[in-house]
């Protein structure tokens, strides 16, 4: 049988994201709250002042650019605090949010604008020339660009977002309710690991009943008013905005419970530590990388990171060595969470009491959900054995816009999402995620999880950081496991050195597991925005290896 969450059920409210954030009863903060503070230069939104902004600037929308509902704008920026009251703005002209990546070229930006159709594009200035570029390809015309943030165009071919806001004569335009269920939210594209981005069709509903979730997740240990100044937690944002998990865990989050964000538009370990020190930062969301950072980076000493009361990662699977050496460095926990784009993002979270009893879970189904683990012919396992994760529950995705076919891959006709993301459960219902399913390798019919043996390396005194993938021997015709390693500073990347690795682990793992395929030392292991580790980019580049390797012996 499924596993049915054991948290209590919910009632979802029908009423779409801007109604649920800004026309609530239960509101348990005042309006005055400052909820974003930029990290920079300490420009700040209250909670008032958020919603008014977007007020204006949707009947500005409306006004300008005759906004009709599901018209959809995509972002095309790092974190900034502008983000949430453009967003909100969208929403109350009934309109959907595509948020893009900024590290975009114009063509793949162009394809985002494209596929999702997109009616405007909100930018910052140094990103105005691949934006122009991508929104003349998408056939966007130059006056739907708008720009946001602290730099406007002294040329004043472009507007600023502000401009857009307190437009005489708008007072007549009223806000268009979105249908909960039917209507759009946001447009977010996948990282895109085979092919295009996939567009990721997420409902209000899909996102309301992910921040009841949360709530039910984080229980009473966040806290708008406590915290242990007293004063509130103080959430430090640096994960993309772009990114669901920035989207819902951090945008949406902080406004439901009045927990303040301190934004970071882009990631820089010394900044981190140093913003972490200067607020008084309580809880960060993280991803491995900077875990992997936390435990290893010698800037880390140079700062007092003791305000910091819990850690939650996810993105990626979380090793139990990594945990334990950051622990052991900081006195910091450690929990995980697990998620993915199609379920808005978070389906488990580890309850803070048990990050250290059930290191390398990410924790228990959160409420209102089903999940089930299948065997590759689509046969439910019982509990304790490894499958595929299947979930089902109101935070479940609406589907892949454009894309029947992939929509008809990934959900069953009875509303299972299959994730494609292997793992088990427990007795006592901690959830266990190893690996992607398109990503075990395959050794002799045996599957080997690259980020079991990445994990196991990671605790190596000569690695700092280590991908592992498949290569195709054709001696042995199978798959082996290759290990890419980024060598602490001051240690020799020879071959007495990929030695030693290969044989430490040998020592720990079973013999189907070995790093038949050797080790290669890599500058850095290529990675997503939300620290997933690319092994499309490193299969390309070990076959670039095998093709120069024949040629020189020909």
């Amino acid at each position: 049988m499924p596993t049915e969450s054991l948290y209590p059920k919910f009632n979802i409210p029908n009423t779409d994201l801007w109604g649920f954030l800004f026309e609530r009863n239960d509101r348990p903060y005042p309006e005055e709250k400052i909820i974003y503070r930029d990290a920079d230069t300490g420009r700040a939104y209250s909670y008032a002042q958020v919603k008014s902004t977007a007020i204006e600037l949707g009947k500005g929308f409306k006004s300008v650019w005759e906004w009709r509902k599901g018209d959809v704008l995509a972002l095309f920026t790092p974190n900034c605090i502008d983000t949430p009251a453009i967003t909100w703005g969208v929403h109350w002209a009934g309109g959907v949010v595509s948020p893009a990546n900024p590290g975009y070229t114009a063509e793949e930006l162009a394809f985002q604008l494209k596929d999702s159709g997109a009616k405007a594009l909100a930018t910052q200035k140094p990103f105005l020339k691949v934006a122009v570029e991508a929104a003349a390809q998408a056939g966007i015309p130059e006056d739907r660009i708008i720009l946001m943030g602290d730099e406007k165009d002294e040329s004043m071919r472009f507007k600023h977002f502000s401009s857009i806001r307190n437009i005489a004569g708008t007072n007549r335009y009223r806000r268009t309710k979105a249908h909960p269920k039917n209507d759009l939210a946001f447009l977010v594209y996948s990282s895109g690991t085979t092919g295009h981005p996939k567009g990721v069709m997420l409902c209000h509903e899909n996102i309301i009943s992910n921040l009841l979730m949360l709530k039910a997740g984080e229980g009473t240990n966040l806290s708008w008013d406590g915290g242990p100044a007293g004063n509130g937690d103080n959430i430090l944002a640096f994960l993309p905005f772009f990114h669901i998990y920035g989207l819902t865990c951090l945008i949406c989050w902080s406004l439901y419970s009045g927990i303040a964000l301190t934004v970071m538009s882009r990631f820089e370990i010394e900044k981190f530590c140093a913003i972490i020190q200067n607020h008084k930062i309580t809880f960060a969301y993280v991803v491995p990388p900077v875990v992997l950072l936390l435990g290893k980076h010698p800037i880390i000493d140079k700062y007092d990171l003791s305000s910091l009361r819990m850690l939650n990662s996810g993105a990626a699977p979380l090793t139990q060595e990594l945990v334990e050496a950051v622990y052991k460095r900081l006195k910091v926990p450690i929990k995980q969470g697990y998620g993915l784009s199609e379920t808005s993002p978070t389906t488990h979270t580890q309850p803070w009491e048990l990050w250290d009893k059930t290191v390398g879970s990410v924790g228990t189904l959160l409420p209102m959900q089903t999940a089930k683990y299948m065997s590759p012919e689509e046969k439910e396992l019982p509990i304790g054995e490894t499958g595929e994760l299947w979930i089902k529950g109101p935070n479940v995705f609406k589907g892949y816009h454009n894309n029947p076919e992939g929509t008809k891959n990934a959900l069953t006709e009875d509303g299972f999402f299959k994730t494609g993301d292997v793992g088990h459960q427990d007795k006592d219902g901690n959830f266990y995620i190893t690996d992607r399913v398109k990503e075990l390798i395959k050794y002799k019919g045996f599957q080997v999880p690259p980020a079991e043996l990445e994990g196991l390396l990671i605790s190596h005194p000569m690695v700092n950081d280590v991908a592992v993938i498949g290569i195709y021997n054709k001696d042995q015709a199978t798959e082996v496991p290759r290990a890419y390693i980024v060598p602490k500073p001051g240690v020799e990347g020879s071959p007495k050195t990929a030695n030693e690795i290969v044989q430490w682990l040998q020592a720990k793992v079973a013999n189907h597991k070995r790093l038949r395929g050797g080790v290669k030392f890599v500058d850095e292991v290529p990675k997503s925005a939300s620290g997933k580790i690319l092994r499309r980019l490193l299969k390309v580049k070990a076959q670039e290896e095998e093709e120069k390797g024949q040629r020189a012996k020909l």
